[in-house]
C-alpha cells in the first residue's frame, strides 16, 4: 500500500519540481535583465556627464585667461551689469553659447587649496558655508582686507544669494553682517573672503569667480540673465535647474 501511495504521489512531486525549476529560471532571467538595464543606465549617465563636460569644459580655461584690467568695478550696480562687463556676452548667439560661456567645469586655480570643485557644487556649498565664520574673523583681523571686502560685498555688485532669498545684489550690510542665513549667501561671501586673504586677484577677478559659483548654484537665473542681455530667448532654458543645493 505504501508503494502504491509513493507511486501515486511521485508524478505530482515531479510536476512540482518542474514548476519550481521553471520559476527559478524565470527569476534568474529577471535578475539578469535588471542587471543589464542597470548597467545600461550607468553607462548612459556617464555619457551624459562626459557630454556636459564637453560643453562646459572650455569655460574654466577661458575665464582664467580673460583680461579684466580695464574693468571699473564701481560701474556695476546689479548682477546683470556685472555679467555684461565680466563675461563675453557678445559671443552669445544661441542657448548653447550661453551655457558654454557661463557654466564652468572642473577645478579652478584655487580649488585644490580650498577643497572645492565646480563639478561637485553640493559638497562645495557645504564647505563654503561652514568656512564663512572663520574666514570672516580672519578678514576682520586685517583692517585693509576687511575694508576692501565691505566696499565690494556691501554694494549691489552681485555677491549675494539674490535668486533664492530676494535680498538683492548686496549680500552684506555696511558693517559686514550677512543679510541672509541660507547656505548660498555665506558660500559666496566665503569665496570673496578667501580670495582676498590668499590671492592677488583684483576685485573684478574676485567678482567674476563669485559669479561662476552663482552660475553653478543658480544655473537657470544666471544663464538666463546672460542670454537676456545678449538678446536671446530665455524660454529655451527650462531644462536648467533653478537652484543647486538647499536654501
Amino acid at each position: 500500500m505504501e508503494e502504491e501511495t509513493k507511486e501515486l504521489h511521485h508524478p505530482e512531486h515531479k510536476v512540482h519540481e518542474q514548476k519550481e525549476s521553471k520559476n527559478n529560471l524565470l527569476v534568474n532571467r529577471a535578475n539578469w535583465t535588471l542587471l543589464i538595464l542597470f548597467a545600461v543606465l550607468i553607462l548612459f549617465n556617464q555619457f551624459q556627464v562626459l557630454g556636459l563636460n564637453d560643453i562646459t569644459g572650455n569655460s574654466v580655461s577661458y575665464f582664467s585667461n580673460g583680461d579684466l584690467s580695464n574693468i571699473d568695478i564701481t560701474e556695476i550696480q546689479s548682477t546683470a551689469q556685472g555679467i555684461a562687463l565680466l563675461f563675453p556676452i557678445d559671443q552669445i548667439k544661441t542657448q548653447e553659447d550661453a551655457i558654454a560661456i557661463m557654466i564652468p567645469a572642473g577645478t579652478p586655480d584655487y580649488g585644490e587649496a580650498m577643497g572645492v570643485s565646480f563639478d561637485d557644487p553640493v559638497t562645495a556649498l557645504s564647505l563654503l558655508e561652514n568656512g564663512y565664520p572663520t574666514l570672516k574673523a580672519q578678514a576682520q583681523a586685517n583692517p585693509l582686507i576687511w575694508e576692501r571686502y565691505i566696499a565690494l560685498a556691501s554694494e549691489p555688485r552681485g555677491i549675494s544669494c539674490e535668486f533664492c532669498c530676494g535680498i538683492g545684489a548686496a549680500g552684506v550690510t555696511a558693517d559686514g553682517t550677512s543679510k541672509c542665513g541660507c547656505a548660498h549667501n555665506p558660500a559666496v561671501q566665503s569665496i570673496t573672503l578667501w580670495l582676498m586673504l590668499n590671492t592677488d586677484y583684483s576685485d573684478a577677478e574676485i567678482l567674476r569667480e563669485v559669479y561662476k559659483w552663482k552660475v553653478i548654484f543658480f544655473p537657470k537665473d544666471m544663464v538666463g540673465l546672460a542670454l537676456e542681455i545678449a538678446g536671446g530667448d530665455t524660454d529655451v532654458l527650462e531644462q536648467l535647474p533653478g537652484m543647486v543645493g538647499g536654501c
